[in-house]
């Protein structure tokens, strides 16, 4: 086992800690006024389970957080490890303002609410009422009920490791001599490059320099 000591690598927080926590993969789905949407979290977690509850976390900046916090209610899908990548292009790496996630697309169904949930790379679902919101300043946290869910296949869950370890998109070329890597935070994409552009956009979910931490090989 190898022990890293502090004291030499000094007491800055690290944030590359964060990638050790265990998060899942799923579909956060809500529909409202005859519009349906999707977008790809990695932050739900059960919460009680004498009434089922469980909690969701989703940028502001998100279509279906809109759609949430306006009609209370939402789907969870959780993915496995036999979904494509390009599931997670899908409902991840576009907005909802500019494109129909649920276009040409056949794998999901809707829950006794009419709302979709995914039935394509996923190995459960649930149906959700929200009781509780929280204001995260960037993100909002959706505390609600479970009021259906059911399993879909046994395929193992997809996590966030799983995610960065067999389907992350490859990063940007190389600079000669060049071994800093900024990785996107949202995506996993990676741009190599001593300094990080100011105005660099992400090519594949379009989020900027801020989604970005520094990743040293």
């Amino acid at each position: 086992m190898t022990v890293i000591d502090r004291k030499e690598t000094g007491t800055k927080p690290d944030t590359q800690a964060l990638f050790k926590l265990t998060y899942g993969m799923h579909v956060l789905c809500a529909r409202q006024d005859g519009k349906d949407n999707g977008c790809v979290i990695n932050t739900a977690v059960q919460v009680t389970d004498t009434s089922h509850r469980l909690s969701v976390t989703v940028n502001k900046k998100s279509l279906t957080q809109e759609m949430i916090l306006d009609t209370g209610r939402f789907t969870l899908s959780n993915l496995s490890e036999r979904a494509a990548f390009e599931l997670l292009e899908r409902f991840g790496f576009k907005s909802g303002r500019d494109a129909d996630k649920f276009a040409d697309f056949s794998g999901w169904e809707r829950d006794k609410e009419g709302i979709p949930y995914l039935t394509q790379g996923t190995n459960a679902f649930f149906s959700c009422e929200v009781e509780q919101t929280v204001d995260l300043d960037t993100h909002t946290m959706f505390i609600a009920k479970i009021s259906d869910m059911a399993v879909l296949d046994d395929a193992a869950s997809m996590t966030y490791s799983f995610y960065q370890e067999h389907l992350r998109p490859q990063s940007s070329t190389p600079k000669t001599g060049s071994k800093t890597v900024w990785r996107c935070v949202v995506c996993g994409w990676e741009y190599v490059g001593d300094e990080l552009p100011e105005d660099i956009i992400c090519p594949l979910c379009n989020h900027g320099a801020s989604d970005f931490i520094r990743v040293d090989d």
